[in-house]
């Protein structure tokens, strides 16, 4: 069928059924939740949290929030670059996750900044302080400016440029979103002309990005590598480890979006099939085994090299209090591998088996990135403090579900407006 003959309803858009709606309205729901909760933390301090001072204070000045800080701009690592790649490789079989995925980095850096603003006791000063007391040599800088404005700016503008062309196509069919669409447009009329000037602009584009968000989580695994005083954090392999769970968990989202979008919108099953879940399991499964190298080499080097208080983390890792977060995430992660394996050695990839894998990464990752933060402020003092402990409290938790479901509200809200999954490619004149 053709780009011109198809309606808009046929891909989803505008067309909301009582499943879209009981979505809508959960999801909602759990944002409101998330709202009051955040609401008792701005009117008392974060007393209503688990965050406390270290070191005489006995807690974690980092703990949830950051976790997902971390979490969210590392899901955000595999939209982008997937978009990416496919321009610059010519990877057909994913190019119908492209959009998901490039909405997909968007919402992610947008949810990480509001962790940030969840994590500081008063954000508004937080935010005048960053622009007058900032010093440009520091990770924090860096990770504010590369990814909370560089990298989602570059984002933006990708996504934005990548759609023009749907959007033009959307503009001819009458619709009370039709001046949207032309907004969108800007002009574009999908000459052959244009379609040469925007496969050379999206090229360039994808060339210069993908560099960018590499040094961004480069960047943020600094913010932890280069502290030579916290044991568990100074380590060279932080920022590659950053970016490579970051493509963990973003590549094990794309999974588990795509699927949702096959059973939100039927017609979109023909484009989004085994061949696009066969590739994004092939990546999951093979950035999971090299992350689980980093994790073997980092553990026997403390374990093994380290200092007193560098053994004594990694004793807390294998065997003490984060044991089970350790190796809960280790065990997803060696089961997705497994899975990935398993699949690839019979020939045969599932869409149910990948979704799996999507969803174990992410435990991994969410896992992974508690035990990044906390055991080193709660146990890794090299100064004669007692230890530390740290429990989330509802507030916290009720803060970050409620992120994550802002992020799932606005992924299903923008479905209904635009075409999630690119129209078809073939030329209109």
């Amino acid at each position: 069928m053709s780009v011109q003959s198809r309606s808009y309803r046929d891909i989803g858009v505008g067309r909301w059924g009582p499943l879209s709606f009981l979505s809508t309205a959960v999801l909602a729901a759990v944002v409101v939740v998330g709202a009051v909760a955040y609401s008792r933390q701005f009117i008392h301090g974060e007393i209503v949290t688990g965050l406390r001072d270290w070191g005489t204070a006995g807690g974690a000045p980092w703990g949830l929030y950051i976790s997902f800080v971390v979490y969210f701009i590392g899901v955000s690592f595999a939209g982008i670059s997937i978009a990416a790649l496919v321009r610059l490789l010519r990877i057909t079989a994913l190019e119908p996750v492209t959009r998901m995925a490039e909405l997909l980095t968007i919402v992610s850096l947008v949810l990480g900044a509001f962790s940030v603003l969840a994590d500081l006791g008063q954000p508004l000063r937080g935010i005048t302080n960053l622009f007058r007391y900032a010093r440009p040599q520091s990770p924090f800088f860096g990770t504010f400016s590369l990814v909370m404005a560089g990298y989602l700016f570059a984002s933006l503008v990708y996504f934005y440029l990548a759609g023009r062309r749907d959007a033009y196509l959307m503009a001819q069919q009458p619709s009370r979103l039709q001046a949207f669409y032309r907004w969108w447009a800007a002009g574009y009329r999908d000459s052959a002309a244009e379609r040469a000037r925007h496969e050379r602009t999206s090229f360039l584009l994808a060339v210069a990005i993908l560099p960018l968000l590499v040094t961004a989580h480069s960047t943020l695994g600094l913010v932890f590598g280069l502290m030579g005083g916290r044991p568990g954090w100074f380590s060279a392999l932080q920022a590659p480890g950053f970016v490579v769970l970051a493509g963990v968990s973003g590549l094990g989202h794309i999974a588990v979006l795509a699927a949702l979008v096959r059973w939100f919108i039927p017609e979109a099953r023909e484009r989004i099939g085994v061949p696009t879940f066969r590739l994004l399991g092939i990546f999951t499964m093979v950035l999971g085994m090299v992350y689980l190298y980093f994790t073997l080499i980092e553990v026997l080097t403390a374990g093994y090299a380290g200092h007193a208080q560098e053994q004594e983390l990694v004793r807390l890792l294998l065997l003490g209090t984060y044991a089970p977060y350790f190796w809960g995430g280790i065990v997803a992660l060696a089961l997705a591998v497994g899975l990935g394996l398993a699949q690839g050695l019979r020939g045969r990839w599932s869409i149910g088996a990948v979704v799996a894998m999507g969803i174990l990464v992410n435990i991994a990752a969410i896992a992974k990135r508690l035990i990044i933060v906390t055991p080193s402020l709660t146990h890794g003092s090299l100064l004669p403090y007692e230890d530390g402990v740290y429990v989330p409290t509802w507030v916290e938790v009720a803060i970050i579900i409620g992120l994550m479901s802002l992020g799932a509200l606005v992924i299903l809200v923008f479905s209904k407006l635009f075409p999630v999954v690119p129209l078809d490619s073939e030329p209109t004149s």
